[in-house]
């Protein structure tokens, strides 16, 4: 071996270590802060009512039996080991995870979706042909289309609970930390300063948002590093000193003991028990701000034996104090020396918390809007620098009032725990169903294997589920109001906008009637740039129609643009604009595809005008230039209707045009490359439900050739410098936006639940939620809108 090439993959392997212990330091702020304050709340809720501690210490140590295997087996085995390497490009949460199924199998109910979006470099597969063909799940799945709904329904369903979560989490959180004060008031003061306390410290929180995370986040990784190595020295000093003996209580023996002893009020009890691992979502949501070997190491050597040696240590304690003057709480165990210092640490531990999942809440929001899921709010970028920090005005408050709602209603960590607990453990539920499904679909792996991970995982969660849900009178109705409302909420809006698209799709114009419209019928060509935005993706849209119709005029350089959503996190900005043709050149018309995923950022409209006129400057580039080269292009990748349809479109990356383009023919798309010949480019004609493309996928890459201008021809030279001309001039004159302000409709003779899903739920959101426009950023003095009535 060369020594300078062992040397040189030796520090490689030495940098990897340093960034993946920096990022595991700093993934402890961001994705640890919630799971490690569950010691605060986990015993006070477990024997809050329906066990007792008595002299025996069956029951303390068989709590603390069955926290021990809780966090082993949910955290660790599940989620470190398996569920984190179900990731999407490098991103987790429910979203992810329905977006590998969709991309492996047509489960998807999105609209607009196209074959030329697999051609993604982010659109990642792993084909095995001989298990891809007759893999039975995928076939079922793919068959019945009450299926695609119903795994609709559970997404929604775990995003409901993650947002129901954003609510509860900081309340208990918080709630628990202030509850401290007990041991140094009297419980006639007590009473009276805890809840303002708790109110005060979640106004701050909330009202704080604005700013961002990335100002004060350098904070949070010390602040809970500081708190782990607080409840492990805790925990340490409460063995040694009170019980030595009692790791003996690991043993899964102790959890029989403790349900043969208690029964019906021990398995009650698992509502409480299973708040250890609120939180342990955050380590899969949380993936695409660090890595898989920084979040793994952070759990497994730190914050996992840190969490355990806390419980031990309260165990210990307990189990030599059966008559405690004060309720079980986290604070009795710590020395009175310490408690004031260890007090205001739990509270900023809380804080931070609280903070990871109301970003994680905004995040999961974006997404939900992002895939037509969610009513258009808000989004605030928090942060220039780093990717994934906003902010969303309308839910931060939403999410204080509801916050302090609880506070104030519920005034105790039982209830807080109960509603807390059932929200957790439907969104684990969720993510174990959904990761059966990527095994099977995404991994290729036995169905067996995909079953034995169901049954072991599903029922241990199934059992603390049950529990919970014993607690319905008693906080647990909280979560499940909350997702009812919210999944109404969305699915209604989802089934409004694919309704719309539906009815958009069948009352298209044909592009004959585009290019007959001109001066014999009274329509003039006005200066300028007219952008016609629709969710079409072929076709001229019945808004254009109706605008020509009432305003017999249109721009010079008319492009529809069509911003649309791929099952992908992110879409490199060097694939992000499919450019084509509407009809001849001289017709001065285009479609414009503009792609994004579900974690991308959306372009405000400044820097999106501009860069949306440099494509189409280096689209006219490149099919002058292969116009040129007819002959061999028509070879590759032509299809022979396109005197009758539209152009097929162009993926225009990075590349400035300046010349004749030398052509190569290449296997894979490069960074800054110019793609075409896709299998769905045909006349673009791709609709909701793709049927596969049997057709050769080719992509181009040109390589510029500086003395290769001499060759161009004379006559394509002038009209390529008069296209160029003409959309410099439309751009100077200014740009309009053109978008459809609709009212739904339900047709005559529809069912009750559709008339009121449509008449009133969807349009009351779609009066009281952001318009488009505001969406887009787009200026009021540039928007033109068009009324249009959808009866579907």
């Amino acid at each position: 071996m060369d020594p300078e090439f062992g040397k040189s993959l030796d520090t490689s392997k030495k940098n990897s270590w340093r960034t993946s212990l920096l990022l595991a330091y700093q993934s402890l702020g961001v994705v640890y802060g919630d799971l490690s304050t569950s010691p605060l709340y986990v015993y006070k809720s477990t024997f809050a009512e329906d066990i007792q501690h008595s002299e025996t210490n069956e029951e303390i140590f068989g709590v603390l039996s069955f926290v021990f295997w809780t966090l082993t087996l949910v955290p660790l085995f599940k989620y470190v080991f398996v569920v984190l390497r179900a990731d999407d490009n490098g991103e987790g949460g429910t979203f992810a995870l329905y977006s590998l199924i969709c991309r492996h199998a047509r489960v998807s109910l999105l609209p607009n979706r196209q074959v030329a979006d697999e051609a993604l470099s982010t659109y990642k597969l792993e084909h095995h042909p001989e298990k891809n063909s007759s893999s039975g799940v995928k076939l079922y799945l793919e068959k019945h289309k009450v299926l695609h709904t119903a795994l609709l329904i559970l997404v929604l369903l775990g995003t409901c609970m993650v947002i129901g979560d954003g609510v509860l989490t900081p309340a208990i959180s918080v709630f628990s930390a202030v509850s401290g004060l007990e041991l140094s008031m009297s419980k006639e003061h007590h009473q009276y300063a805890v809840i303002p306390i708790t109110c005060f410290i979640l106004v701050c929180l909330f009202a704080l948002q604005h700013y961002g995370t990335h100002r004060v986040g350098f904070f949070f990784a010390p602040i809970v590093l500081t708190w782990l190595l607080c409840i492990s020295s805790l925990g340490i000093y409460n063995i040694i000193y009170w019980n030595p003996h009692v790791y003996q209580a690991l043993s899964p023996y102790y959890m029989f003991k403790f349900l043969k002893k208690t029964r019906k009020g021990g398995w009650m009890s698992l509502g409480g028990i299973l708040l250890c691992i609120t939180g342990s979502e955050a380590m899969f949501a949380d993936l695409g701000h660090f890595s898989y070997s920084a979040i793994q190491t952070a759990f497994t050597f730190l914050v996992y034996p840190a969490l355990i040696l806390a419980y031990m240590g309260q165990a210990a304690y307990l189990s030599q104090h059966h008559h405690t003057s004060y309720q079980i709480s986290f604070y009795v165990p710590v020395p009175e020396s310490v408690r004031w210092p260890v007090l205001i640490i739990a509270i900023l531990a809380s804080v931070v918390g609280s903070q990871a999942i109301i970003s994680g809440t905004f995040s999961i929001i974006n997404q939900s809007q992002s895939l037509s899921c969610f009513p258009r709010v808000k989004v605030i970028h928090t942060s220039d620098k780093i990717h994934g920090q906003i902010y969303i005005p309308e839910i931060n408050w939403v999410l204080m009032i509801l916050c302090i709602a609880v506070t104030i209603g519920f005034r105790d960590t039982k209830h807080m725990g109960n509603a807390s607990g059932l929200a957790v453990m439907t969104v684990m539920l969720v993510t174990t169903c959904l990761t059966s499904l990527v095994i099977i679909l995404c991994w290729h792996k036995p169905p067996i294997v995909a079953l034995f991970f169901l049954l072991f995982f599903g029922s241990i969660e199934l059992l603390y589920f049950s529990a919970s849900l014993t607690k319905f009178t008693e906080g647990a109705w909280l979560p499940i109001l909350l997702a009812l409302f919210l999944m109404t909420i969305m699915f209604v809006w989802h089934y409004a906008t694919i309704k719309k698209y539906e009815f958009d799709l069948h009352n298209k114009v044909s592009l004959e009637w585009l290019l007959a419209l001109g001066p014999s019928l009274g329509i003039a060509r006005v200066p300028g740039i007219g952008l016609v935005f629709t969710d079409l993706t072929s076709g001229i849209p019945a808004n254009f129609s109706r605008f020509v119709t009432n305003l017999p005029a249109f721009h010079c350089v008319l492009v529809f643009v069509c911003v649309k959503s791929v099952p992908v996190p992110f879409v490199p900005p060097a694939e992000r604009y499919l450019v084509g043709r509407v009809g001849p050149a001289a017709h001065r018309s285009y479609r414009c595809i503009v792609r994004y995923g579900y974690r991308d950022v959306h372009q405000d409209v400044d820097s999106f005008e501009s860069e949306l006129v440099s494509k189409l400057a280096d689209f006219i580039h490149y099919d002058w230039h292969r116009s040129q080269h007819s002959p061999h292009s028509e070879e590759d990748v032509s299809h022979s209707n396109e005197s009758t349809s539209e152009c097929r479109l162009a993926v225009i990356g990075t590349v400035a045009f300046s010349g004749t383009p030398a052509y190569e023919i290449e296997e894979s798309m490069q960074p800054a490359s110019v793609s075409i010949g896709f299998s769905t480019v045909e006349s673009v004609t791709d609709v909701i439900e793709m049927e596969p493309v049997h057709a050769v996928e080719r992509r181009v890459r040109f390589a510029i050739d500086d003395d290769s201008e001499s060759d161009v021809r004379t006559n394509m030279e002038l009209q390529l410098r008069e296209e160029l001309q003409d959309l410099l001039a439309a751009q100077e004159a200014g740009t309009a936006f053109i978008l459809g302000h609709s009212h739904v409709r339900a047709k005559q003779g529809s069912s009750v639940f559709k008339r009121l899903a449509i008449n009133f739920g969807y349009n009351f959101l779609r009066r009281n939620c952001r318009g488009p426009d505001v969406a887009l950023k787009v200026p009021p003095v540039s928007l033109l809108e068009v009324g249009m009535v959808y009866v579907v």
